[in-house]
């Protein structure tokens, strides 16, 4: 049996064992910057739905399942901090610099670099989170739409 490439999660900040397993090999104080960035996320969208790379050990959000059409933003556990990253966010405003100004990459991702709790609570990171989720992207589905669309 294969495992699929994303496992999708419609259920909310309440089933994290895919979640769980991606950063399960990252030192406790990693896991838990991985942690307050997922609260955050559904904190600013109750609806987000999560998908969980396991081979790429990544994790993504999204109005859906889709990550290029669907995913506004993306998480990569490393050894001593955790990267955010947006898949537009060269287009979201960022007035307080998180992105660190202009980049070489010509794209339109843009990442954080999240190495303390502190970095997951400025007020600057839940506006980017905030923009993302509106832009690019379509609205949510409802909980209970959701679980219809995947039957």
């Amino acid at each position: 049996m294969t495992t699929p490439a994303g496992i999708a999660n419609y259920d909310g900040p309440g089933d994290d064992e895919q979640f769980t397993k991606v950063i399960a090999n990252s030192p406790a104080p990693v896991q838990d910057l991985a942690r307050a960035v997922r609260d955050l996320v559904y904190d600013v969208l109750p609806e987000t739905v999560e998908v969980v790379w396991p081979h790429q050990g990544t994790v993504g959000w999204g109005t859906g399942p889709r990550k290029l059409s669907e995913h506004f933003a993306y998480l990569l556990p490393f050894r001593g901090h955790v990267t955010f990253g947006f898949f537009y966010g060269a287009e979201l405003p960022d007035p307080s610099g998180l992105f660190g100004g202009p980049s070489a990459n010509k794209g339109p991702m843009r990442s954080v670099r999240i190495a303390t709790l502190d970095d997951v609570t400025r007020p600057a990171l839940r506006e980017l989170v905030s923009a993302s989720t509106g832009h690019r992207v379509p609205p949510p589905r409802s909980r209970d739409s959701q679980t219809a669309h995947r039957r």
